[in-house]
Protein backbone atom coordinates (compact mmCIF):
# COMPACT_ATOMS: atom_id res chain seq x y z
CA UNK A 1 0.00 0.00 0.00
CA UNK A 2 1.15 3.89 -0.64
CA UNK A 3 2.07 5.42 2.53
CA UNK A 4 0.06 8.86 3.31
CA UNK A 5 2.81 11.00 1.74
CA UNK A 6 2.25 9.63 -1.12
CA UNK A 7 -1.03 9.30 -1.53
CA UNK A 8 -2.56 11.82 -4.43
CA UNK A 9 -5.27 13.00 -2.23
CA UNK A 10 -5.70 17.00 -3.46
CA UNK A 11 -6.75 17.75 -7.10
CA UNK A 12 -7.37 21.13 -8.78
CA UNK A 13 -8.39 21.09 -12.60
CA UNK A 14 -7.49 24.32 -13.94
CA UNK A 15 -9.27 25.99 -16.86
CA UNK A 16 -8.96 29.30 -18.66
CA UNK A 17 -5.09 29.46 -18.34
CA UNK A 18 -5.41 31.48 -21.72
CA UNK A 19 -8.60 32.99 -21.74
CA UNK A 20 -9.86 32.15 -25.37
CA UNK A 21 -9.33 28.38 -24.76
CA UNK A 22 -12.98 27.65 -24.25
CA UNK A 23 -13.58 24.11 -23.36
CA UNK A 24 -11.55 24.24 -20.19
CA UNK A 25 -13.49 26.93 -19.18
CA UNK A 26 -16.82 24.77 -19.97
CA UNK A 27 -15.94 22.35 -18.83
CA UNK A 28 -15.30 23.72 -15.54
CA UNK A 29 -18.93 24.89 -15.04
CA UNK A 30 -20.06 21.89 -15.92
CA UNK A 31 -18.28 20.37 -13.16
CA UNK A 32 -19.15 22.86 -10.84
CA UNK A 33 -22.92 22.13 -11.86
CA UNK A 34 -22.01 18.26 -11.66
CA UNK A 35 -19.51 18.10 -8.85
CA UNK A 36 -20.52 13.99 -8.38
CA UNK A 37 -18.41 13.95 -12.04
CA UNK A 38 -14.92 14.85 -9.69
CA UNK A 39 -15.70 13.20 -6.64
CA UNK A 40 -13.84 9.76 -6.12
CA UNK A 41 -13.39 8.28 -2.70
CA UNK A 42 -9.65 8.76 -2.12
CA UNK A 43 -9.63 12.28 -3.43
CA UNK A 44 -10.54 15.47 -3.51
CA UNK A 45 -10.90 17.99 -6.15
CA UNK A 46 -11.04 21.98 -6.70
CA UNK A 47 -11.76 24.18 -9.60
CA UNK A 48 -10.01 27.35 -10.47
CA UNK A 49 -10.75 29.65 -13.74
CA UNK A 50 -6.85 31.30 -14.21
CA UNK A 51 -7.29 33.70 -15.72
CA UNK A 52 -11.07 35.28 -15.80
CA UNK A 53 -10.24 38.91 -17.12
CA UNK A 54 -8.34 37.52 -20.52
CA UNK A 55 -11.68 35.54 -20.63
CA UNK A 56 -13.59 38.28 -20.43
CA UNK A 57 -11.77 40.41 -22.60
CA UNK A 58 -11.77 37.47 -25.37
CA UNK A 59 -7.79 37.31 -25.10
CA UNK A 60 -4.90 34.68 -24.87
CA UNK A 61 -3.85 37.07 -22.10
CA UNK A 62 -3.59 40.78 -21.18
CA UNK A 63 0.01 41.81 -20.19
CA UNK A 64 1.81 38.58 -20.83
CA UNK A 65 1.15 34.68 -21.09
CA UNK A 66 -0.08 33.33 -18.08
CA UNK A 67 1.60 30.30 -18.34
CA UNK A 68 5.13 31.19 -18.95
CA UNK A 69 4.98 32.88 -15.94
CA UNK A 70 5.47 29.57 -13.05
CA UNK A 71 9.13 29.56 -13.04
CA UNK A 72 10.38 29.81 -9.00
CA UNK A 73 12.68 32.61 -9.05
CA UNK A 74 10.01 34.73 -11.42
CA UNK A 75 7.04 34.06 -8.29
CA UNK A 76 9.76 35.10 -5.60
CA UNK A 77 10.77 38.12 -7.93
CA UNK A 78 8.74 41.15 -6.82
CA UNK A 79 9.47 43.05 -9.59
CA UNK A 80 7.29 41.18 -11.66
CA UNK A 81 3.74 43.10 -11.34
CA UNK A 82 1.67 42.90 -14.45
CA UNK A 83 -1.72 41.28 -14.34
CA UNK A 84 -0.69 38.19 -15.31
CA UNK A 85 2.37 37.85 -13.39
CA UNK A 86 0.76 38.62 -10.01
CA UNK A 87 -1.93 36.40 -10.99
CA UNK A 88 0.40 33.99 -10.93
CA UNK A 89 1.41 34.67 -7.78
CA UNK A 90 -2.08 34.44 -6.15
CA UNK A 91 -2.17 30.80 -7.84
CA UNK A 92 0.86 29.64 -6.44
CA UNK A 93 -0.66 31.15 -2.99
CA UNK A 94 -3.84 29.17 -3.75
CA UNK A 95 -2.65 26.03 -5.15
CA UNK A 96 1.37 26.18 -3.84
CA UNK A 97 3.72 26.74 -2.90
CA UNK A 98 5.81 25.58 -5.41
CA UNK A 99 8.12 23.03 -4.19
CA UNK A 100 6.22 22.16 -1.19
CA UNK A 101 2.99 22.49 -2.73
CA UNK A 102 -0.54 21.66 -0.71
CA UNK A 103 -2.04 20.29 -4.38
CA UNK A 104 -0.81 17.11 -5.24
CA UNK A 105 -1.92 17.09 -8.37
CA UNK A 106 -2.42 20.17 -11.03
CA UNK A 107 -4.67 19.50 -14.30
CA UNK A 108 -4.66 21.93 -16.61
CA UNK A 109 -7.31 22.31 -19.48
CA UNK A 110 -5.93 23.22 -22.79
CA UNK A 111 -7.01 23.92 -26.78
CA UNK A 112 -4.57 23.97 -29.78
CA UNK A 113 -5.57 25.22 -33.03
CA UNK A 114 -3.68 22.39 -34.49
CA UNK A 115 -4.32 19.21 -35.41
CA UNK A 116 -3.58 17.43 -32.11
CA UNK A 117 -6.19 14.70 -30.87
CA UNK A 118 -6.44 14.38 -27.11
CA UNK A 119 -3.01 15.10 -25.79
CA UNK A 120 -1.85 14.47 -22.29
CA UNK A 121 1.22 16.40 -21.67
CA UNK A 122 3.36 15.44 -18.63
CA UNK A 123 6.39 17.83 -17.73
CA UNK A 124 8.30 15.35 -15.30
CA UNK A 125 9.88 12.28 -15.16
CA UNK A 126 8.57 9.42 -12.42
CA UNK A 127 6.63 6.59 -12.04
CA UNK A 128 3.80 7.81 -10.79
CA UNK A 129 3.25 10.36 -14.82
CA UNK A 130 4.50 6.29 -16.20
CA UNK A 131 1.91 4.67 -15.03
CA UNK A 132 -0.52 7.65 -16.04
CA UNK A 133 0.47 7.63 -19.21
CA UNK A 134 0.23 3.78 -19.64
CA UNK A 135 -3.13 3.90 -17.68
CA UNK A 136 -4.92 6.80 -20.19
CA UNK A 137 -3.15 5.39 -23.48
CA UNK A 138 -4.92 2.01 -22.21
CA UNK A 139 -8.42 3.49 -21.88
CA UNK A 140 -8.01 5.84 -24.56
CA UNK A 141 -6.25 4.68 -27.62
CA UNK A 142 -6.52 7.84 -29.37
CA UNK A 143 -4.39 9.92 -26.46
CA UNK A 144 -0.90 10.55 -27.47
CA UNK A 145 1.23 11.17 -24.90
CA UNK A 146 4.34 14.07 -25.31
CA UNK A 147 7.08 13.96 -22.38
CA UNK A 148 7.79 17.77 -23.50
CA UNK A 149 10.84 19.13 -21.23
CA UNK A 150 10.71 16.79 -18.66
CA UNK A 151 14.70 17.15 -18.36
CA UNK A 152 14.24 20.60 -16.50
CA UNK A 153 14.31 20.59 -12.98
CA UNK A 154 10.74 21.69 -11.93
CA UNK A 155 12.05 25.13 -10.59
CA UNK A 156 13.04 25.83 -14.07
CA UNK A 157 9.20 24.86 -15.86
CA UNK A 158 7.18 28.03 -16.36
CA UNK A 159 3.77 26.35 -16.87
CA UNK A 160 1.28 26.75 -14.09
CA UNK A 161 0.86 23.08 -13.29
CA UNK A 162 4.01 22.30 -12.18
CA UNK A 163 2.94 24.60 -9.16
CA UNK A 164 1.26 21.39 -7.70
CA UNK A 165 3.65 18.35 -6.53
CA UNK A 166 2.41 16.35 -9.80
CA UNK A 167 1.15 18.12 -12.64
CA UNK A 168 -0.04 18.06 -16.68
CA UNK A 169 -1.57 19.24 -18.98
CA UNK A 170 -4.36 18.12 -20.69
CA UNK A 171 -4.16 19.24 -24.74
CA UNK A 172 -6.50 18.61 -27.15
CA UNK A 173 -7.19 20.12 -30.60
CA UNK A 174 -8.16 21.68 -33.29
CA UNK A 175 -10.40 23.65 -31.99
CA UNK A 176 -10.34 27.57 -33.22
CA UNK A 177 -9.83 30.36 -30.61
CA UNK A 178 -12.66 32.06 -28.85
CA UNK A 179 -14.94 28.99 -29.95
CA UNK A 180 -16.17 25.31 -28.54
CA UNK A 181 -15.77 22.26 -30.81
CA UNK A 182 -18.11 19.15 -29.26
CA UNK A 183 -15.74 16.55 -29.99
CA UNK A 184 -13.03 18.14 -28.52
CA UNK A 185 -15.38 19.43 -25.39
CA UNK A 186 -15.73 15.51 -25.18
CA UNK A 187 -12.16 14.55 -25.35
CA UNK A 188 -11.36 16.97 -22.60
CA UNK A 189 -13.68 15.47 -20.26
CA UNK A 190 -12.84 11.98 -21.17
CA UNK A 191 -9.31 12.25 -20.82
CA UNK A 192 -9.70 13.97 -17.53
CA UNK A 193 -12.01 11.46 -16.44
CA UNK A 194 -9.29 8.55 -17.13
CA UNK A 195 -7.55 11.24 -15.09
CA UNK A 196 -8.94 11.09 -12.16
CA UNK A 197 -10.10 7.26 -12.48
CA UNK A 198 -5.97 6.74 -12.57
CA UNK A 199 -5.68 8.43 -9.47
CA UNK A 200 -8.47 6.78 -7.58
CA UNK A 201 -6.85 3.27 -8.51
CA UNK A 202 -3.57 4.16 -8.11
CA UNK A 203 -3.98 5.58 -4.48
CA UNK A 204 -5.97 2.65 -3.77
CA UNK A 205 -3.67 -0.13 -5.69
CA UNK A 206 -6.20 -1.42 -7.74
CA UNK A 207 -4.30 -0.43 -11.30
CA UNK A 208 -5.38 -2.77 -13.73
CA UNK A 209 -2.95 -4.82 -15.98
CA UNK A 210 -0.97 -1.92 -18.13
CA UNK A 211 1.26 -2.32 -21.12
CA UNK A 212 4.66 -3.01 -20.17
CA UNK A 213 5.47 -0.30 -23.22
CA UNK A 214 3.17 3.23 -24.22
CA UNK A 215 4.84 5.20 -27.29
CA UNK A 216 4.94 8.94 -26.49
CA UNK A 217 6.94 11.74 -27.58
CA UNK A 218 9.71 14.00 -26.39
CA UNK A 219 10.27 18.17 -27.23
CA UNK A 220 13.16 18.87 -29.01
CA UNK A 221 12.73 22.52 -30.24
CA UNK A 222 10.95 24.78 -32.52
CA UNK A 223 11.30 25.86 -35.83
CA UNK A 224 9.85 29.52 -36.91
CA UNK A 225 8.79 30.34 -39.95
CA UNK A 226 10.87 31.82 -42.54
CA UNK A 227 10.83 35.70 -42.57
CA UNK A 228 13.14 38.69 -44.38
CA UNK A 229 15.40 40.90 -43.53
CA UNK A 230 12.83 43.19 -42.18
CA UNK A 231 11.13 40.23 -40.43
CA UNK A 232 8.41 39.99 -42.95
CA UNK A 233 6.97 36.55 -43.42
CA UNK A 234 8.08 35.10 -46.86
CA UNK A 235 6.27 31.97 -47.01
CA UNK A 236 4.03 29.70 -44.82
CA UNK A 237 3.70 26.09 -43.85
CA UNK A 238 3.70 23.66 -46.40
CA UNK A 239 0.05 21.96 -47.54
CA UNK A 240 1.46 18.59 -47.29
CA UNK A 241 2.63 19.35 -43.79
CA UNK A 242 -0.40 21.16 -42.37
CA UNK A 243 -2.41 19.65 -40.11
CA UNK A 244 -0.02 16.47 -40.34
CA UNK A 245 0.64 16.60 -36.59
CA UNK A 246 2.62 13.51 -35.11
CA UNK A 247 3.62 12.53 -38.68
CA UNK A 248 7.47 12.28 -39.35
CA UNK A 249 9.25 14.94 -41.24
CA UNK A 250 12.51 13.10 -42.69
CA UNK A 251 15.91 14.71 -43.69
CA UNK A 252 15.03 17.07 -46.91
CA UNK A 253 11.13 16.18 -46.92
CA UNK A 254 9.68 19.83 -47.99
CA UNK A 255 8.36 21.71 -44.70
CA UNK A 256 8.00 25.62 -46.24
CA UNK A 257 6.37 27.30 -49.06
CA UNK A 258 7.05 31.01 -50.20
CA UNK A 259 5.00 33.31 -52.07
CA UNK A 260 7.59 33.48 -54.67
CA UNK A 261 6.82 29.49 -55.07
CA UNK A 262 9.73 28.21 -53.89
CA UNK A 263 9.70 25.90 -51.34
CA UNK A 264 11.85 25.26 -48.10
CA UNK A 265 12.94 21.46 -46.96
CA UNK A 266 13.87 20.43 -43.41
CA UNK A 267 17.64 20.33 -43.26
CA UNK A 268 17.92 18.43 -39.50
CA UNK A 269 19.99 14.84 -39.15
CA UNK A 270 16.94 12.61 -38.04
CA UNK A 271 13.46 12.41 -38.07
CA UNK A 272 11.21 14.03 -36.42
CA UNK A 273 7.21 14.40 -35.10
CA UNK A 274 5.70 17.93 -35.53
CA UNK A 275 3.28 19.65 -33.25
CA UNK A 276 1.22 22.77 -32.54
CA UNK A 277 1.84 22.90 -36.52
CA UNK A 278 0.44 26.59 -37.63
CA UNK A 279 -0.68 26.77 -33.80
CA UNK A 280 -2.68 30.82 -33.80
CA UNK A 281 -1.22 31.52 -30.66
CA UNK A 282 2.50 31.12 -31.60
CA UNK A 283 2.12 33.46 -34.56
CA UNK A 284 2.96 36.42 -32.11
CA UNK A 285 6.71 34.58 -31.91
CA UNK A 286 6.80 33.63 -35.44
CA UNK A 287 6.76 29.88 -34.67
CA UNK A 288 5.31 27.36 -37.41
CA UNK A 289 5.64 24.06 -35.16
CA UNK A 290 7.55 22.07 -32.51
CA UNK A 291 9.76 18.83 -33.43
CA UNK A 292 9.60 15.72 -31.01
CA UNK A 293 11.38 12.68 -31.17
CA UNK A 294 9.66 9.24 -30.43
CA UNK A 295 9.97 7.74 -27.05
CA UNK A 296 9.04 4.71 -25.41
CA UNK A 297 7.49 4.92 -21.39
CA UNK A 298 8.84 1.11 -19.66
CA UNK A 299 7.36 0.07 -17.09
CA UNK A 300 8.78 -2.43 -14.71
CA UNK A 301 7.24 -6.00 -14.72
CA UNK A 302 5.67 -5.36 -11.17
CA UNK A 303 3.78 -2.43 -12.22
CA UNK A 304 2.23 -4.41 -15.06
CA UNK A 305 0.04 -6.85 -13.27
CA UNK A 306 -3.14 -6.30 -11.18
CA UNK A 307 -7.00 -6.18 -12.93
CA UNK A 308 -10.16 -3.65 -11.87
CA UNK A 309 -13.10 -2.81 -13.65
CA UNK A 310 -14.41 0.80 -14.00
CA UNK A 311 -16.91 2.58 -14.92
CA UNK A 312 -17.49 6.51 -15.35
CA UNK A 313 -20.35 9.12 -15.75
CA UNK A 314 -21.35 10.55 -18.56
CA UNK A 315 -21.52 14.14 -19.33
Amino acid sequence: MHSRSQIVQHIAIVGGTHGNEFSGIYLLRHYEKHPELMQRPSLTCQTLFANPAAHAANKRYISCDLNRQFKTADLANPALTALEQQRAKDINTRLGPKGAANTDLIIDLHNTTSNMGPCLILTQPGRFYDLMAAYVRLQMPSAVISRDEDHLAADDHALLCTVGRYGVIVEVGPQPQSVLRQDVFEQMHEMTQHILDFVELYNTNSLPALPKVTPAIRYLHSIKLPLDADGQRLGMVHKQVQDRDYMPIAPGDVIFTLFDGSEICYEGPTTVYPTFINEAAYYDNNLAMSLNEKVDITLADADTQGHVGISRGAI
